[in-house]
């Protein structure tokens, strides 16, 4: 619509212009005079004057490149070596962080059962102190053992249980 609109002015300027000057004007200020008609006629740098076509590219079938295949295939090639090498610094750089904290979790069960063994000697020398396994024998009524009453075990894991044996009374004449 807007170009029918800007070929009829034109066409009407030069139909003017033609009635006006003489037939010897000249090829080039004719243009000129074209080229200003339209000038005034716009109004930016362009006309503005859009038109829809419709191509269909359906049929259109690309060109091999072999050339660009190849550099595809470097590209490719490059990026993916790239991508494996921050693959493996990244799993390495998390690994050593994950080691990092098994081995504090590690020193922190160390540091704890040394307490807990520190804990254990310290019972374990409350309550094989010969004093007091003395005092709690008497409030319990025991006396020392009278000679002869005390059975060891010859040679053998003295934890193992031993058998009792009876034997014949002896009698002291004293």
């Amino acid at each position: 619509m807007a170009t029918t609109a800007m070929a009829g002015q034109q066409i009407e300027m030069m139909g003017a212009r033609r009635e006006t000057t003489s037939r010897a004007q000249s090829l080039a200020e004719r243009n000129r005079t074209l080229f200003e008609a339209q000038k005034k006629a716009r109004r930016g740098p362009t006309p503005e004057v859009f038109f829809t076509k419709h191509i269909d590219n359906s049929r259109i079938v690309k060109a091999d490149d072999p050339e660009r295949r190849r550099e595809m295939r470097q590209f490719t090639g490059v990026m993916s070596v790239l991508f494996l090498l921050v693959m493996v610094y990244v799993w390495q750089h998390f690994t050593a962080i994950e080691i990092g904290y098994h081995v504090e979790a590690q020193k922190q069960q160390v540091e704890q059962l040394r307490e807990e063994n520190r804990q254990l000697r310290l019972s374990e020398a409350q309550l094989t102190d010969p004093g007091r396994i003395d005092r709690i024998a008497k409030q319990l009524g025991l006396d020392a053992p009278q000679p002869g009453q005390v059975v060891r075990s010859e040679g053998g894991d003295p934890n193992a249980p031993v058998v009792a044996q009876a034997g014949a009374p002896t009698v002291s004449l004293q």
